[in-house]
C-alpha cells in the first residue's frame, strides 16, 4: 500500500493509506473527509470544555445581556429546564454571557473532559508520528466518543441552537469565524504531489508510477491559492544536525592544527645537522664586526 503524508502547508496533518489505482477523485475525497473531520472534531471539544464549565447555549437573542437587560425585555430561555445536567448542576456564571451558568457537576464533568482528550488523541497530528494512518472510520470514533459523552451528561439532549448539537447534526454555521477559512470542501479542494497537481478524472498512478511500497508526500490547497511550496530538500532536523556535525569537525580541525605546530623546528635541539657541526666547529660561529 502507499503512504501518504498529507500536509497543509508546511505543517503536517495525517497518515493516509491507499492504493497507486485509487482515482485522484476518490483519494480527495477521503483526504478532504478526515481533514476536515478532524476540525469537527476540534471545534466540538472546544465546544465542550465551555459545556462543562459553564452548561448549555442561552438562545441566541440572550447572548450578551446582562441580566438586568434580559428582565426588562422580559426574554425567558425554555430550554433551562428542559436541558439539565444528569445528577444536578453547579452554578458558574458565564462572563461572556453565552451559556446560561448552570454547569454539570465534577463527576460528570470530569466525564466530558477524559472524553474529549480520548477524542483528540484518535485523530492528533502525533498519529503521524507514531507512523499510525488515519481513516474516516476513526474520525467517526472519535465523534461518536463525544456525542456519547453528551449524552452521559445531557440525557434529555442539548438545545437545538447550541453550537455542538448543530455540529453533531451537521448544521454548524461557520460563515464569518476563523474556522470557515480552515475549511476545505471536495468541491474546492486541490492536491498536490512534488509540485504537480494530481488532476481529477485520473489514478494516483498516473502520476507516481505502480510501486505500491512508496511514501509520499501530498500537499492540500484550496482553488485559487496556486502550487504551495515543494517539500524542502533537507528537513530542520537533519540541517540541524548537519550543522552539529560541521561545528564539531570544525573543532576537531582547530585541535589538529594547534597539534602540527612545527616552531619547535627553530629549537637547536631540533637541528638533525647539530652534531656534524659540532665536530666541524660550526656551532656558536657569530657573524658581524668584533
Amino acid at each position: 500500500m502507499v503512504q501518504l503524508h498529507v500536509k497543509k502547508g508546511d505543517e503536517s496533518q495525517f497518515l493516509l493509506s491507499t492504493s497507486v489505482d485509487t482515482p485522484t477523485n476518490t483519494l480527495i475525497q477521503q483526504i478532504t473527509a478526515i481533514y476536515n473531520g478532524r476540525l469537527k472534531v476540534d471545534r466540538i471539544c472546544s465546544e465542550i470544555k465551555e459545556l462543562a464549565d459553564y452548561g448549555i447555549t442561552l438562545p441566541p437573542n440572550m447572548q450578551g445581556l446582562t441580566e438586568e437587560q434580559i428582565t426588562e425585555l422580559k426574554l425567558e430561555d425554555e430550554w433551562e429546564d428542559k436541558c439539565v445536567p444528569s445528577q444536578g448542576s453547579v452554578f458558574r456564571k458565564d462572563e461572556i454571557g453565552r451559556r446560561n451558568g448552570h454547569a454539570p457537576n465534577d463527576k460528570m464533568k470530569e466525564v466530558l473532559m477524559k472524553t474529549v482528550e480520548a477524542a483528540k488523541a484518535l485523530v492528533s497530528k502525533k498519529q503521524a508520528q507514531a507512523n499510525v494512518c488515519l481513516t474516516t472510520e476513526m474520525v467517526k470514533e472519535a465523534l461518536d466518543q463525544l456525542r456519547g459523552a453528551v449524552m452521559i451528561v445531557y440525557p434529555m439532549g442539548l438545545p437545538p441552537h447550541d453550537p455542538i448539537q448543530m455540529e453533531f447534526e451537521d448544521q454548524e454555521d461557520l460563515s464569518g469565524t476563523q474556522a470557515s477559512l480552515q475549511v476545505i470542501t471536495e468541491d474546492e479542494c486541490q492536491l498536490w504531489w512534488a509540485g504537480r497537481e494530481l488532476q481529477r478524472g485520473k489514478k494516483l498512478q498516473d502520476f507516481v508510477g505502480k510501486n505500491e511500497k512508496t511514501k509520499l508526500v501530498v500537499k492540500i490547497s484550496k482553488k485559487g491559492q496556486g502550487a504551495p511550496a515543494r517539500e524542502p530538500l533537507i528537513t530542520d532536523d537533519q540541517q540541524k544536525q548537519m550543522m552539529m556535525r560541521y561545528y564539531k569537525r570544525q573543532e576537531e580541525l582547530k585541535k589538529l592544527e594547534e597539534a602540527d605546530d612545527d616552531s619547535y623546528l627553530d629549537s637547536q635541539w631540533a637541528d638533525r645537522h647539530a652534531l656534524r657541526k659540532q665536530f666541524q666547529g660550526l656551532t656558536n660561529i657569530k657573524w658581524g664586526p668584533r
